[in-house]
């Protein structure tokens, strides 16, 4: 098993087709084919079949596709690594952001570290915090922002924001953010909820069950700008982070208001692994990461959000699976 192996395994798998794979390595066709097949009969399984669609992994195939990819992005790695220019920070280093913040973070961070690390390549995913700690756990990420988690045997969660969860309406509601909402009453509106199974989702049911309110669901997705957008269309009310919705409460696209009676929160945590080394990079990008966080609710562009210490999380909330 060599790397041209586990190259053309993975070129095949994301683009369904020896053909175009070839290209993309600049490879002969018949070259890729027969490293396929060698690999094949090293491991004594059919890695591909052939479909209308194109190729696709076998259960086997996608095995080692996914151990191929995570080696051959390590190996990328150790080579931005030791390679830096002298006196540089270098790396590969992939951040993961909760939904929610990617407009508010994600064009900062990069700007920031482009600035003062040129040496570091920043890959960015974001996903709902289940995913993410899922990815984070699986070596795909070497930090990510999660929410009401407690540091872990395998993970350190450093507390940095808590924020407040809103009702949002469309803009001719005019609800108010001095205006706080008792929970009942942002329940006799049909709400447009996060799907069953996600965090945010448990925190409104939470919620409910303290205030003895029945929700009406009129509609469920798993997406945070959908909710927005059954919103704004009249399909129902519904409930989210406040820096989910800083940009259309300026826009004047929707209104807003604290959910109260019961208070509803979250807090937003910086995650990451407890083992093995932690390269300079990583480091230097979980620094900046915190602080543009921390400068964003300073700068009140966060709303409804406040700085917490460093010390362990603890919410009375439920910490379910996921939520953007």
């Amino acid at each position: 098993m060599d790397l041209k192996q586990l190259k053309a395994l993975v070129t095949i798998a994301e683009v369904g087709s020896v053909t175009r794979a070839a290209e993309l390595l600049r490879l002969v066709q018949p070259a890729v084919t027969r490293q396929i097949r060698t690999l094949e009969q090293e491991l004594g399984v059919p890695l591909f079949e052939r479909t209308r669609q194109g190729m696709r992994p076998t259960d086997a195939g996608a095995i080692m596709v996914d151990r191929a990819r995570r080696a051959l992005n390590e190996l990328d790695r150790a080579r931005a690594e030791v390679r830096p220019a002298p006196g540089a920070t270098a790396g590969i280093v992939t951040v993961g952001l909760l939904e929610s913040t990617t407009d508010l973070l994600a064009e900062p961070l990069v700007a920031a570290v482009a600035r003062a690390h040129p040496g570091i390549e920043l890959r960015l995913m974001t996903a709902y915090s289940g995913h993410l700690q899922q990815w984070l756990d699986d070596g795909d990420l070497d930090l990510t922002l999660l929410y009401n988690l407690d540091s872990t045997p395998s993970l350190h969660a450093r507390p940095l924001v808590r924020e407040d969860l809103w009702l949002v309406a469309p803009a001719a509601a005019g609800l108010r953010a001095d205006r706080p909402v008792p929970f009942a009453e942002a329940a006799a509106h049909p709400l447009v909820m996060p799907a069953s199974g996600h965090a945010l989702r448990a925190l409104i049911d939470a919620a409910a069950a303290r205030a003895g309110a029945g929700l009406e669901i009129a509609v469920q997705t798993n997406s945070m700008r959908v909710q927005k957008r059954l919103v704004l269309a009249g399909h129902g009310w519904t409930v989210l982070p406040g820096v989910g919705i800083a940009d259309d409460l300026s826009a004047g696209t929707l209104s807003a208001a604290p959910l109260t009676e019961p208070h509803v929160s979250r807090s937003i945590v910086l995650a990451t692994p407890r083992s093995g080394r932690t390269p300079p990079a990583v480091e230097v990008v979980a620094r900046e990461l915190e602080h543009q966080v921390r400068a964003a609710v300073a700068r009140g562009d966060w709303l409804s959000a406040r700085p917490q210490p460093d010390e362990p999380t603890e919410s009375t909330e439920p910490a379910a699976a996921e939520t953007g």
